[in-house]
């Protein structure tokens, strides 16, 4: 056996690059916000943000290092640029700045063609589907991005200003602001701890910015979330206090306060929840959600979503639906107006304040029943594999359903499973499960319900193959 030989030091191996400046020829978009490039001569891959599909850039490296086997950059000077390129909303929206957004420099309508790229993308490489987007996969507009619902004078959803594309903005009910060291609320920067703090927030709902937070200084805070409900009421802002700290609050007048430890959510004024008001399938349907709990960000998802889950899975009077991941019970309430009080309908749900709001909403619907606890351990219920199911709606968090979800609900044998997603990737591959069990993608509605954001929103319908 021969002596091994000492390894020899590296001098530069590992070196940070981070400030490196490159030219590069901008590539295909990816998921995650950014495009592909790679280096000329070795042919590194850098994923740039802040570019469009064919520019050419100069690009400085945000992360990586020599033994990087990627380097991540961001597009600071435009050297060619596409025509699909417009001036960003948001003074912020810039690199190095404000890593909310990653498509403010882009077109709406071409923002929705980079979307459904990613989504066909995904769903050729992880299901293994002959999908290609503009036909197989497109993406929808949707009404209400411009907070008063002007700026889109044709109705086509496109809206048509020249800055940002027009529309696009002003939709989002829910928003987290970071709180920087000198209390001041904003958000952080791309893949960093670090603050940006904010005067406004362009694609934030007019009741989110209009509730002061962002006028305001907050001590022994880490971060305030907003939610702006639809039935009139005041926005609510809840406080998350430094860890062992006691939260200092501003006055917010024009806003309900609370604060949310490990305990649960306190309240300082006002409510501890805010009004959402749905119509689909005909009817309205109202709900309460507490302490900025999850509900669909964009003003018009929940109507949108609940129509095309309608459309995907069209329950029938007296059938028995399963809703997974219930949420506040948005699509458990139109699924059991459409099976009627001869039909029932099992909504899941894992966290506990979600599931005391359905109890609210739904109490007048008989034919509800609510579990509380981990979507995973109800599908290995006995007495819910005892079922008989004819609809499975499932609206998994960003990871996924994941394997063991996929078997149990594939193991009732529904006719229909409709699958709500607002991760490409998770989806395709919950859907390559899906076929190992015996169901087949049959129908695919992608939504912007996060315009100016790489996010988009998927309704996919399975059914045996």
């Amino acid at each position: 056996m021969s002596a091994r030989r000492p390894s020899r030091p590296r001098a530069r191996a590992g070196r940070d690059v981070t400030g490196t400046e490159l030219e590069l020829e901008v590539g295909p978009v990816a998921h995650g916000g950014h495009c592909v490039a790679r280096t000329e001569g070795e042919g590194r891959v850098v994923f740039v943000r802040h570019a469009l599909p064919g520019e050419r850039v100069l690009a400085r490296v945000t992360e990586g290092t020599e033994e990087s086997s990627f380097w991540r950059a961001d597009a600071v000077r435009v050297l060619r640029a596409d025509a699909d390129r417009v001036e960003p909303a948001c003074p912020v929206a810039r690199p190095g700045l404000c890593g909310g957004c990653d498509f403010q420099h882009v077109a709406l309508p071409r923002q929705r063609l980079l979307k459904a790229e990613v989504v066909a993308e995904q769903l050729r490489r992880l299901a293994g589907l002959d999908v290609a987007a503009g036909t197989d996969v497109v993406v929808e507009p949707v009404p209400g991005d411009t907070g008063d619902d002007t700026g889109d004078e044709d109705g086509d959803g496109d809206g048509d200003g020249a800055v940002g594309g027009g529309a696009g903005l002003r939709w989002r009910t829910r928003t987290r602001f970071a709180v920087d060291a000198e209390g001041r609320p904003g958000l952080h920067v791309h893949r960093s701890h670090a603050v940006v703090p904010l005067d406004d927030c362009p694609i934030s709902a007019p009741g989110v910015v209009g509730s002061g937070v962002l006028g305001a200084r907050w001590g022994n805070v880490e971060a305030v979330e907003v939610a702006a409900g639809s039935d009139g009421g005041p926005p609510l802002v809840v406080a998350l206090p430094s860890a062992g700290r006691h939260a200092h609050l501003p006055k917010l007048p024009g806003a309900s306060v609370a604060v949310r430890t490990a305990e649960g959510v306190h309240r300082v004024s006002g409510r501890t929840w805010v009004g959402e008001r749905v119509a689909a399938g005909g009817r309205e349907h109202a709900f309460r959600v507490s302490g900025a709990g999850f509900w669909q960000g964009h003003r018009a998802a929940p109507g949108v979503l609940a129509g095309a889950v309608l459309e995907a899975a069209a329950p029938r009077p007296g059938e028995s639906a399963l809703d997974l991941y219930a949420g506040a019970g948005l699509f458990t309430a139109v699924l059991a107006a459409a099976v009627g009080e001869q039909g029932s309908v099992l909504a899941v749900e894992g966290e506990e304040r979600a599931v005391r709001d359905a109890r609210r909403s739904l109490h007048g619907a008989p034919q509800v029943e609510l579990w509380a606890g981990a979507v995973e351990e109800a599908l290995a219920d006995p007495e819910l594999a005892g079922r008989s199911v004819d609809v499975v709606v499932l609206d998994p968090p960003r990871a996924g359903a994941g394997r063991d979800v996929v078997a149990g609900v594939a193991g009732l044998r529904p006719r229909a499973v409709v699958y709500v997603a607002c991760d490409p990737a998770a989806l395709a591959r919950d859907v390559a499960t899906f076929a190992q069990h015996g169901y087949r993608l049959d129908g695919l509605r992608a939504f912007d319900l996060f315009p100016q954001t790489a996010h988009v929103e998927c309704v996919a319908r399975l059914v045996p193959a």
